[in-house]
């Protein structure tokens, strides 16, 4: 029908029946297409947000079960408030646990909190879209998560402080079972050999002298045990707290503590047998034990006294003072009064050697009875050491009168050099201050300061030998090693210091004064001015280092100079300190402000001043020809300004005219 209207639309004239017949079909058609298109599109649209949901479905409960996972496999580990008893297993356990808050738990924080908002957006896009709510599978809702969250923020409750507290527990049990291990160790290292020694029977084969040897170090031997009595004591009651402390590797401290406890008893048992035996045993007589013992008393200190002579006598004599050797030669003739008493002690030491050895032979006993047994000093050995104490008293005597000769003559040198140096020090001074006093000007004429510093000056270099002197005594002195002088206030090196600082002011001064007369001369200031620009600098000029620039600032408001105030008054300074100060030093010395303050209070040529010169030689003309200089200039100044002057360039000039304005610039370097 549809192409059979076109057609006849197309043949004929239509009429307005046909028209609208026409435009009907054309509707009718286009709006079945429409439809269709709404349909799909509707279509496409909640398929895809049923897609997104069942994503989100799934994401929800994929994150669900991976955070749950997570804490169930945390919260057992959390739970279990037990050790091994070990100090690195709970070590391990506390940075486990300090790496799952750290690491672990952080991003499952953030996952909880994402699972939440994740649950929320698709009940709300379900509720948007008229769909069911989402419900997750058991044990997966919100609710559940956030029960079992709230199961491991309780674990997690005292975990730490109960794992900083075993630790602690660890620690103390560590502690106590190293000590232990340490007593232990000293225990047995004295032990070792003690049960050995007790059943020896090494007195069936002594002589009587031995034998009381042997039970008067049985003596000594007891009580170094009964001493022993308190670290066994300590041992026990250390196993004890171990045992009551839970302290895992209790089974090797417990052995342990049997061993020594049983050995403990043991030694008592044979020291007490021993003991008996040698008390049956003693047959020795009253007389040599007497011997004996008087020797080693009188040996023991003598041969301590001999051994400090002889590091005495043998020690080197190194002194640095005349107080100091004469301390050790009145300490060397101390000594010397003490030797009769020496030998009278050592001839006493020898009679008692030589009566043991008359009772032995006498008695026939056995050699071996000659050996003291209260002291491993023999009469051999203090012959020995009392013959060097003989023989090193006249070499300390030697020693010591030479080195009293050699300290004599330093203290001659201290002397002689602190009655130079005495002398030359303020006379350094003196001469300081006159300069001083001259360079601060206010005493006459510049040149007859010049001649005085001129004067000063001769006076200080015909003084050089006086310090040459010094010199020659100082260094006297070091070859002999003295390097302080109490008597003297000055040292070489402050002197030399003194000397060159002297020649430095007076060569700055006299520079400064001759700088001066320059400037007075080519300025044609007069002295009073210069006088007073001096006070007022030196005034500010506290330091004598230069004026900084707030120094400087009110330096030239002292002398009348305008420095406005605020930001202008800095720019004045800033073009002031741009004169005084171009290399940016930070200090005016007193030369760059008189060279300024004259500038600013005469009359001074300037490059405008010179072109204005030349234009009234030129008759107001741009040029100035030859003719011009040679009329009006001498002769050889003309000739140099011809020679120096550029040829001038201005239209109309004639031939030998010169370009005075450049050339007037030249000179001022613009």
């Amino acid at each position: 029908m549809f192409s059979s209207l076109t057609s006849d639309l197309a043949n004929s004239q239509p009429d307005e029946k046909a028209v609208m017949t026409y435009v009907s079909c054309y509707y009718h058609y286009f709006s079945g297409m429409r439809k269709a298109e709404t349909a799909a599109n509707r279509i496409c649209r909640v398929l895809k947000v049923n897609q997104e949901n069942e994503k989100m479905m799934e994401d929800y409960e994929n994150l669900a079960s991976d955070l749950l996972a997570w804490i169930n496999r945390w919260m057992p580990w959390l739970a279990n408030r037990s050790t091994d008893d070990t100090l690195q297993q709970a070590q391990q356990k506390l940075e486990d646990y300090r790496n799952y808050r750290r690491r672990e738990k952080p991003p499952r924080i953030e996952d909880k909190g994402r699972l939440e908002t994740l649950f929320n957006t698709l009940q709300t896009r379900l509720r948007l879209s008229n769909r069911p709510a989402f419900m997750p599978r058991d044990g997966h809702l919100i609710k559940d998560i956030n029960a079992a969250w709230a199961g491991l923020e309780d674990s997690e409750k005292g975990f730490e402080e109960w794992l900083l507290s075993e630790i602690m527990r660890l620690e103390r049990l560590e502690h106590l079972a190293e000590k232990f291990r340490r007593k232990c160790a000293l225990h047995e290292e004295w032990a070792h050999g003690k049960e050995d020694a007790l059943r020896s029977s090494d007195w069936r084969s002594c002589g009587l002298y031995k034998i009381k040897a042997l039970r008067k170090r049985h003596e000594a031997f007891e009580s170094d045990l009964g001493a022993h009595q308190d670290r066994v004591e300590q041992i026990a009651a250390i196993a004890r707290e171990l045992n009551n402390l839970r302290y895992p590797d209790i089974g090797p401290i417990n052995a342990r503590c049997q061993a020594i406890c049983g050995q403990w008893d043991r030694l008592g048992q044979l020291s007490s047998k021993r003991r008996e035996t040698l008390e049956d045993a003693e047959r020795i007589a009253e007389r040599l034990d007497s011997l004996y013992l008087d020797f080693a008393k009188r040996a023991a200190p003598f041969n301590n006294w001999l051994d400090g002579a002889r590091e005495d006598l043998a020690d080197l004599v190194i002194v640095h003072e005349m107080r100091e050797i004469e301390e050790l030669v009145s300490a060397h003739d101390q000594f010397k009064s003490t030797l009769g008493d020496a030998d009278r002690e050592f001839s006493s030491i020898n009679q008692i050697e030589h009566e043991v050895e008359h009772l032995v032979t006498s008695h026939g006993l056995d050699r071996e009875l000659l050996r003291n047994p209260y002291t491993d000093l023999s009469a051999t050995d203090i012959r020995r050491k009392w013959g060097e104490v003989q023989n090193s008293v006249p070499r300390r005597d030697s020693q010591l009168q030479a080195e009293l000769k050699r300290q004599q003559n330093n203290e001659r040198l201290r002397t002689i050099f602190a009655e130079k140096a005495n002398q030359v020090g303020p006379w350094l001074e003196r001469e300081l201050e006159q300069v001083l006093a001259i360079g601060l000007g206010g005493r006459g004429r510049l040149e007859d300061a010049i001649q005085q510093l001129r004067s000063i000056q001769r006076n200080v270099l015909g003084y050089r030998p006086n310090l040459d002197e010094l010199e020659r005594i100082h260094q006297e002195m070091q070859e002999n090693f003295v390097f302080e002088n109490r008597k003297s206030r000055y040292s070489m090196e402050s002197l030399r210091v003194g000397w060159e600082t002297l020649l430095t002011s007076i060569n700055k001064t006299i520079n400064e004064f001759e700088n001066q007369v320059l400037l007075r001369d080519s300025k044609g200031i007069s002295e009073e001015q210069i006088a007073e620009f001096r006070s007022s600098f030196s005034h500010f000029d506290k330091e004598r280092a230069g004026l900084d620039p707030e120094q400087l600032r009110a330096c030239l408001i002292s002398v009348g100079y305008t420095i406005r105030p605020g930001r202008e008054g800095d720019a004045d300074l800033h073009r002031v300190l741009a004169q005084v100060d171009p290399n940016r030093m930070g200090r005016v010395p007193f030369e760059a402000f008189l060279d300024f303050m004259t500038k600013e209070n005469s009359d001074q040529d300037t490059v405008e001043q010179m072109i204005d010169s030349f234009r009234i030689l030129a008759s107001g003309k741009t040029f100035i020809t030859a003719d011009e200089l040679e009329r009006e200039l001498p002769r050889d100044q003309a000739a140099y300004c011809m020679a120096r002057m550029a040829p001038s360039r201005e239209p109309g000039a004639p031939p030998r005219s010169f370009d005075y304005v450049t050339f007037s610039r030249s000179l001022y370097s613009q």
